[in-house]
């Protein structure tokens, strides 16, 4: 761990293993044991106690020993908010990759969580092999590193020795993975009951919502994002959004990819989905009702492109993210620039 971090990724991930020894210690195995199965240390890249972004200060068992033998080894991701310059951090990154690359020569499992999967494509530990992340840093990640096949939507990757999950509260799951390994499935199964955490969780793409684009100066693309977003209930047309606005749908096509990266029609979906969701998180809304809202008049169709693309039917997400009390206006914040 290194400074920066979120003290949650830590402490929750010992958490788990703390559980897990508890209730290994419960059975004829782990009786038989003088000492905890699992045990762990904590490293910085100096030795130096860390301080996490929250300003919680935690003590370290050591500097990172890349000579160390282990069996797992678990990096932090970084939370901030411009990763490529964390990596201009030498003093964190040159030690962190060294030792990585030399425990998974030696064998050792490699996990991470968050943003930390970006550490290990760095360390080109990921080239060729599967890998998720946080669902925001997504695009930055499959543009950074073209050689990992980077599945975002999924909670948790393995492939290769290397574990990898989605933002930092499946540093939990990760941690459940690890117990299982070296536990078994039924310790790891008893300790995610005895703390509640949910292992049903499938994908992260039920949690994302859409990033908020970037400044743009082009005109074109910011009027056709308005056209968008006043005729969201509407049947669109590519066609007659160019006649309207007066250019080529090739042109329109060629903008949107070069301001935006990504063609209008894909923005579109993304825009329903993302107002979809909102609306679907108040209670007083049917199904039916949301899908008409954002466009689509055949529910079949509203159902099915939604599950592709947030992991979950319409009534599942509402029954998961319904929103108690007085519910805010899906549409706040849309044509802001």
């Amino acid at each position: 761990m290194y400074d920066g971090i979120l003290a949650s990724g830590v402490a929750g991930s010992i958490d788990v293993f703390t559980a897990a020894n508890a209730v290994f210690a419960e059975t004829s195995a782990g009786r038989s044991l003088k000492t905890p199965l699992l045990r762990w240390r904590i490293e910085s890249p100096d030795g130096k106690q860390v301080e996490t972004a929250s300003g919680q200060v935690v003590q370290v068992d050591g500097p990172i020993n890349a000579r160390a033998i282990a069996d797992a080894v678990i990096v932090t991701g970084p939370f901030v908010a411009n990763i490529e310059r964390f990596f201009e951090r030498g003093d964190v990154i040159k030690p962190l990759l060294s030792a990585l690359r030399r425990q998974h020569e030696r064998g050792a499992l490699l996990a991470s969580y968050c943003t930390g999967s970006f550490i290990l494509a760095e360390a080109g530990l990921l080239d060729g092999g599967v890998a998720t992340t946080h669902w925001a840093k997504a695009k930055l990640f499959a543009r950074r590193y073209p050689e990992v096949d980077l599945r975002v939507s999924e909670i948790l990757t393995e492939q290769n020795g290397i574990l990898c999950s989605g933002a930092v509260t499946t540093a939990l799951n990760l941690a459940l993975r690890i117990v299982e390994k070296f536990a078994g499935a039924d310790v790891a199964n008893a300790t995610a009951k005895m703390m509640l955490i949910d292992t049903n969780r499938v994908s992260q793409s039920s949690y994302a919502s859409r990033p908020q684009q970037p400044p743009h100066s082009d005109e074109l693309v910011a009027r056709a994002q308005r056209y968008m977003e006043k005729s969201l209930r509407q049947g669109f047309n590519l066609s007659e959004m160019a006649r309207h606005l007066a250019v080529s749908e090739r042109t329109l096509n060629r903008r949107f990819k070069r301001v935006l990266g990504e063609a209008p029609l894909h923005y579109l979906q993304s825009l329903r989905v993302d107002v979809a969701k909102r609306l679907l998180e108040n209670p007083s809304l049917k199904v039916d009702a949301v899908g008409e809202r954002v466009g689509y008049g055949d529910l079949s169709t509203f159902r099915r492109l939604f599950k592709r693309e947030t992991g979950l039917s319409p009534r599942d997400y509402q029954r998961r993210f319904v929103r108690r009390g007085k519910p805010k206006s899906a549409f706040a914040g849309l044509a802001a620039r």
